[in-house]
């Protein structure tokens, strides 16, 4: 990572720091998402710390001093920045191309690792909506992210994040060339990709990003006939209780677009 000013977690409430003790009664809440197994080391717990508090450049720099064991919290901390505190779009691409290039490292070296694979996933997905995912997908990267993404699941069936990001998958395939095209040629489905949101939800009822996805997901696969329900969906993720720094920027962020419609 080279040098990098961060920008200041926005939110930053007491609520969200952890103590040791607290984080490991908290574990199995806070990474409902990702199915991230508790961590052994006192560093690797202290950059999971930094990154729930939304000290996310702490995160990064003690992840990535702890070498690969530390590239899951590294990762995910500049995954979250990026997506919501970057706000010049060329830095934003460069960190998802870091951030997938380390996963890739990881996938060599830890092939039984879920959240390498997830993780690549969204990076080169946070990175093909930057670039236009009509290009993403003339560049082959549709492929790469869905192959990331089932052997996510493949290895951890319960990792409600990795479900969350195939259903978009399906979707934007679907939103970007159609039914058919994204059918024959892809292999994206609107069933399938509703059956991977309605999992999301069922494996972490508390996340708001899998409302807001599920729903964004829905209209682009549906239009009109899944409207009512992608609605209720955004009511619901505005009022659901943000454990964490990256739970509370999806939340804030589902209260931004329900005010735009």
């Amino acid at each position: 990572m080279k040098k990098q000013s961060w920008r200041k977690f926005p939110f930053p409430e007491k609520q969200y720091q952890y103590s040791a003790a607290t984080l490991k009664k908290a574990w199995d809440r806070l990474h409902r998402g990702d199915c991230e197994p508790y961590p052994d080391s006192a560093e690797l717990q202290e950059a999971w710390r930094a990154y729930h508090a939304g000290d996310f450049g702490k995160a990064v720099e003690l992840g990535l001093k702890e070498g690969l064991a530390g590239y899951v919290v590294a990762n995910k901390a500049a995954m979250i920045y990026a997506n919501y505190l970057e706000e010049d779009g060329a830095k934003k691409l460069a960190f998802f191309q870091e951030i997938a290039a380390r996963c890739e490292e990881q996938q060599a070296a830890e092939p039984e690792n879920a959240n390498a694979w997830y993780i690549h996933a969204y990076a080169l997905g946070r990175y093909s909506q930057g670039i236009s995912v009509a290009k993403a997908l003339a560049e082959g990267l549709g492929g790469k992210i869905k192959a990331s993404l089932t052997r996510a699941i493949e290895l951890q069936p319960k990792h409600a994040d990795a479900h969350i990001a195939l259903g978009t998958w399906h979707a934007e395939v679907i939103d970007k060339v159609g039914s058919l095209v994204g059918g024959l040629t892809y292999g994206a489905k609107k069933d399938a990709g509703a059956t991977h949101f309605e999992k999301a939800l069922k494996l972490n009822p508390d996340s708001a990003i899998a409302r807001v996805e599920c729903a964004n997901g829905l209209v682009m696969m549906f239009g009109k006939a899944r409207m009512k329900e992608a609605e209720k969906l955004y009511a619901e993720a505005v009022t659901q209780e943000p454990a964490d720094a990256m739970e509370r920027l999806d939340v804030e962020m589902a209260k931004d677009d329900s005010e735009d419609e």
